[in-house]
């Protein structure tokens, strides 16, 4: 009965996060923007499979990647061997990366990149910060300075490489964190702090997807130092254009024996790296393995659910819709891209992992609702900035620079925490409804104004990786002041200011 109960909470977690974007689109394709039924109907079917999916995802992923994580971190680190923990983080950082489904879509839609050389450089750049992470939380390095220090080499690569590169790279360091490496990565910090007995310990799991997130920007600006393919080519979003319901029918049933085989390809390295932990180290008992192994299975049935409705029911009729509204209501586009954007952030399945986590740490001090607003204003307004940006053909670089600069002043006043969760907020804000309906709305438009779809369209996920991080530090600055000037919060006592840097030390 309980696990029936879970399944339905669940089930009603995904509809309401799914149906404000479904409502809006339907009501746009119904009154304003005409597009071919089929395609409408291809997009609700979609839509079922995704509300299916996430719940299946949310709650196998809750199973089993969280409990691998927390227990291959806590395993990790007891064995006190610096090495095993940077050859772990590294090997797991790819691992999980390969498997994550937001850079899948990504990749797929990058014109001008092969999508496993893609996939591949990404997932080293993730494992490699996944190590500085570690150590991070090892040896007490404040995270302010590795922000600074990291993303003023990332921008200095960014003045000299290649442009077309540009909008992909910082695109990719907002979709590699997603549904599958924000539980585990978040997860396996908390293994790592836990065997540390002081009450900060705890805090110090947040900050690693911030880190997390640089790794594929620096990855992807070097690529473009190396890789030579064509930047030329067109995009390969393909628009389904179904004749009749048995037409759209195949179409489905097609696709599901590709994703069928790309997440199980996905999902192995996890499984045989949790296999090899299991029989030398962990030796659990066989009810929490078969719990794992069951979650295992569900996470699997989810995500092959999530991707073949997003990418056979999405992304065509993103893409479509994006190209219609041009030609009809151009003045449109922006404020019909900030509504969708305040209401997609609900739909990702990562926010509410975070928005979760954060309200635990804070002892409630943040609650799930302010987290939520903060995060939908966030979007909203990078989603505007975005069509701006493809009405405009403005450079990517004049949003990102004082974007980041205002975010990395912000660091040094606001408390430590509140720094570690804005930059996993960015992280986690760019997920698969991202990529999948918005980056395509973003790329039809392009194409109907004529724009450069690599150069203008790509870069939306990079700006909703991006206002997170100004406005949740702006929310922890006001609240900061406001504990001033009342009596302070549990949550604001507990970290002073001049306290909050010995978060990192290990006892």
């Amino acid at each position: 009965m309980h696990h029936h109960n879970i399944l339905k909470e669940k089930m009603l977690e995904a509809i309401r996060s799914v149906m404000p974007i479904v409502l809006i689109v339907v009501a746009l394709c119904l009154f304003f923007v005409p597009v071919n039924s089929g395609l409408m109907l291809s997009f609700l079917i979609g839509s079922v499979m995704i509300v299916v999916g996430m719940a299946f995802f949310t709650i196998g992923s809750e199973v089993s990647m969280t409990q691998i994580g927390t227990h291959i971190g806590a395993k990790m680190t007891k064995s006190r061997k610096i090495w095993l923990v940077v050859l772990l983080s590294f090997v797991l950082g790819v691992a999980i990366t390969v498997a994550e489904p937001d850079l899948q879509v990504l990749a797929k839609n990058t014109p001008n990149i092969d999508t496993t050389v893609l996939i591949m450089a990404v997932s080293v750049g993730v494992g490699f910060f996944l190590v500085v992470s570690m150590l991070r939380i090892i040896f007490a390095i404040p995270l302010k300075w590795l922000l600074v220090g990291f993303y003023v080499i990332v921008f200095v690569l960014a003045a000299i490489s290649d442009q077309s590169f540009l909008s992909v790279a910082f695109d990719s360091g907002g979709v590699t964190t997603g549904s599958m490496t924000v539980p585990f990565i978040m997860s396996l910090g908390i293994g790592v702090a836990f065997i540390r007995s002081d009450e900060n310990a705890k805090a110090d799991s947040f900050g690693l997807v911030a880190l997390c997130s640089i790794g594929p920007i620096l990855a992807v600006l070097i690529l473009g130092f190396l890789y030579r393919g064509s930047t030329q080519a067109s995009s390969v979003i393909v628009v389904n254009q179904f004749h009749n319901t048995v037409d759209m029918g195949f179409a489905y049933l097609m696709s599901f024996p590709a994703y069928l085989v790309e997440v199980a390809v996905a999902l192995l390295p996890i499984i045989l790296f949790f296999g090899v932990f299991q029989v030398f180290s962990l030796k659990m008992k066989k009810r929490p393995l078969l719990r794992i192994l069951i979650g295992l299975a569900m996470t699997y049935i989810g995500l092959v659910l999530f991707l073949t409705g997003v990418n056979v029911g999405f992304s065509s009729l993103g893409y479509v819709l994006g190209e219609s509204l041009i030609s009809s209501l151009r003045w449109l586009l922006v404020p019909i891209a900030m509504v969708m954007g305040w209401f997609i952030i609900s739909a990702e399945p990562a926010v509410h992992v975070l928005t979760k986590q954060v309200t635990e740490l804070s002892a409630g001090a943040i609650s799930e609702k302010v987290m939520r607003i903060t995060l939908s204003i966030a979007i909203s307004i990078a989603m505007g900035l975005a069509m701006v940006r493809v009405l405009t053909g403005i450079s990517i670089l004049w949003f990102m620079i004082p974007g980041y600069l205002i975010s990395l002043v912000l660091a040094f006043f606001v408390p430590p925490t509140f720094t570690a969760i804005a930059f996993d907020a960015g992280g986690v804000a760019s997920g698969p409804m991202t990529a999948t309906f918005m980056l395509p709305f973003a790329m039809g438009a392009c194409k109907a104004i004529g724009g450069s779809v690599v150069a203008d369209a790509f870069g939306l996920v990079a700006m909703v990786a991006m206002m997170p991080l100004i406005t949740v530090q702006v929310m922890g600055a006001l609240s900061t002041v406001k504990s001033k000037t009342v009596i302070c919060t549990e949550f604001e006592c507990q970290f002073a200011d001049d306290e909050v840097i010995e978060l990192w030390e290990v006892s």
